[in-house]
């Protein structure tokens, strides 16, 4: 157990819904809800203003449209979300190398591993609990410079702990806890609180009276033992005991790469249920291969029409990353499950995985011969299609290519626009679809940083309104370092009611001024304004009293700016130029 609350623990508020709120001006404030839009498609997040309703995470999107009709429903943008959470981890790689990323927006990190490692180790432990909860308040106001959006952290000298204080700092806060309160912390908590305790296990737990974490911490090590076996039942006595000794991994080996589908509608035939198995193994292997893995194991995934879900697995000798023998074994697999009825989930997943790959000589055989067949089909095609285009006649019955009805064959599908997606119109610019249907889609123009924008409704078809090429990440400015007071600075000291600047320095020497001490603070001694006209300054370019950082007991304006740490240069959107200033406090 460490002696100083030293590891923390990030955990972004509402994620996918807040990006979203922060890069659709006209939905901040308001309910929005992430997820499938189908009939069978379910919640992945939900904003705080939606919660108030009822709406959750892993909810069914139905029974979410029923408690909040008023809500915004969004298709997920999950290249947008990649883009902010690496700006958000690359603040947290600022702090320490050793940073454990759970998932896009939530992660753990050693500060005793960072840049003020020796500072926490060196002081009291009061000291060094009073600079971990500065660097996590320094940390929250960087987040939000940087990206508008706000996180809760957690801090405490576990990463259990840490996890628990960031839950209870929810939404946007931070809370310590300090080592020898673990069991008052931990006493009233759910059994369902402690890692690895799912279901089943506080089922088992429930049957003999254990409700509460202070009830198992009660409990003897031994009985626990003779309930949930030797190394679980240690493993649930110890961390209710609030013992957890787990290190902070950088990098933690994937163990499986799977995809899956939920599908609109049963399928019931076989034809289009191997098409889906061949199309999900295609995207399992694109995904194996990206991340440079190869495996031994395929296994499906199937889930029936009255929710009973199977799965097949199959081990080769040896690992490998040709889609032609992982397809050849998934369809193996597909064979040995009976599919009478529907089929309302498939999926496909290799685990076993390694880092070297052994080439099947038979699959390679069989894609040469594959390849030699289609060359052949392709000529006999070319020849026979130019035979029947001198002998071919129009069909009255449509009137050929030129004149399509609406079942001509090569008649091009109804282009499909998906609530929450970003669009692009030639004459009005780049907005976001709200909404479509009988032939027509509303779209609201806006940007991030401007007012609530305007609403024109389109044709489907209408040729000037088309896809963006690639997802913009308009919550983020990726080439904006974090703000000046970034770091263990006196500003950041100040802003959460620590001593002055000539206490830090003689506390900490080197922290009480900017460009002292390590080389991020070093990093914006002197900033200017660039010559190209561009504002330095890191805080969102929003009009007063708009965006995420506006809100109640905030300064507006160009004032705003200043308090952030904005350099108001030549160029700045906060405001004129102020002689003298045109470096950062």
């Amino acid at each position: 157990m460490r002696s100083v609350p030293s590891i923390l623990h990030l955990d972004m508020d509402a994620f996918f819904a807040s990006v979203e709120q922060a890069s659709k001006p006209s939905l901040r404030g308001k309910p929005v809800v992430v997820g499938g839009l189908g009939g069978r498609g379910v919640v992945a997040t939900a904003s705080y203003e939606a919660r108030r309703f009822g709406v959750h995470s892993a909810m069914p999107m139905a029974h979410a449209r029923r408690l909040c009709p008023n809500a915004a429903f969004l298709i997920p943008r999950f290249e947008l979300y990649r883009q902010v959470s690496d700006i958000v981890m690359g603040l947290l790689r600022e702090l320490s190398p050793l940073v454990e990323p759970l998932s896009v927006d939530e992660a753990f990190v050693d500060l005793e591993a960072g840049q003020y490692g020796g500072l926490i180790r060196s002081g009291c432990p009061a000291e060094g609990a009073e600079l971990a909860r500065a660097v996590g308040e320094d940390l929250r106001a960087d987040i939000l410079a940087r990206v508008g959006l706000t996180a809760s952290v957690g801090l405490s000298g576990t990463k259990f702990l840490a996890k628990i204080a960031s839950e209870q700092a929810k939404p946007d806060g931070l809370v310590l806890i300090e080592p020898g309160r673990e069991r008052e912390v931990l006493a009233e908590l759910p059994v369902r609180a402690l890692p690895g305790v799912g279901p089943a296990t506080a089922e088992t737990l429930r049957r003999i009276g254990l409700t509460r974490i202070s009830e198992v911490a009660e409990t003897s090590e031994d009985e626990l033992v003779r309930l949930l076996g030797r190394a679980h039942g240690a493993g649930v006595h110890a961390l209710a005991l609030g013992r957890d000794d787990r290190p902070v991994v950088a990098e933690r080996d994937a163990k499986s790469v799977s995809v899956e589908d939920t599908f609109e509608v049963d399928l019931a035939d076989l034809d289009r249920i191997r098409s889906e198995l061949d199309r999900l193994t295609e995207r399992c292997v694109r995904r194996l291969r990206g991340a440079g893995r190869s495996g031994r194991t395929v296994v499906i995934k199937v889930r029936r029409f009255d929710f009973t879900t199977l799965t097949r697995s199959e081990t080769l000798p040896a690992p490998t990353d040709d889609p032609l023998v992982i397809g050849a074994m998934a369809r193996r697999l597909l064979a040995q499950v009976q599919l009478a009825g529907g089929v309302r989930l498939l999926g496909v997943g290799v685990s076993g995985l390694a880092d070297f790959t052994q080439e099947d000589l038979f699959a390679q055989a069989q894609r040469e011969a594959e390849a030699a067949a289609a060359a052949v089909a392709a000529v006999a095609a070319g020849a026979a299609g130019a035979e029947a285009k001198q002998e071919a006649e129009p069909d009255a019955a449509y009137g050929g290519p030129a004149d399509p009805r609406a079942f001509h064959p090569g008649a091009a599908p109804a282009r499909r626009w998906m609530p929450g997606q970003d669009v692009e119109h030639s004459e009005h610019g780049r907005g976001w679809v709200q909404g479509s249907g009988v032939g027509r889609v509303t779209v609201r123009f806006e940007l991030p940083g401007s007012v609530p924008g305007r609403i024109r409704t389109f044709a489907v078809e209408d040729e000037a309104l088309t896809r963006p090429p690639r997802c913009r990440c308009p919550a983020a400015r990726p080439d904006t370092p974090a703000r000046p007071g970034s770091g263990f600075t006196a500003a950041g000291a100040r802003r959460v009611g620590l001593p002055g600047a000539a206490r830090i320095r003689r506390r900490w020497p080197g922290r009480g001024r900017p460009g002292a001490g390590s080389s991020r603070c070093r990093r914006y001694a002197g900033r200017a304004p660039a010559a190209t006209g561009r504002c330095p300054c890191p805080v969102p370019a929003a009009g007063p009293g708009t965006g995420p950082a506006a809100g109640p007991g905030r300064r507006r304006g160009r004032r705003s700016a200043r308090s952030a740490g904005c350099c108001p240069g030549p160029g700045c959107a906060r405001g004129a130029a102020r002689p003298g200033r045109s470096a950062p406090r």
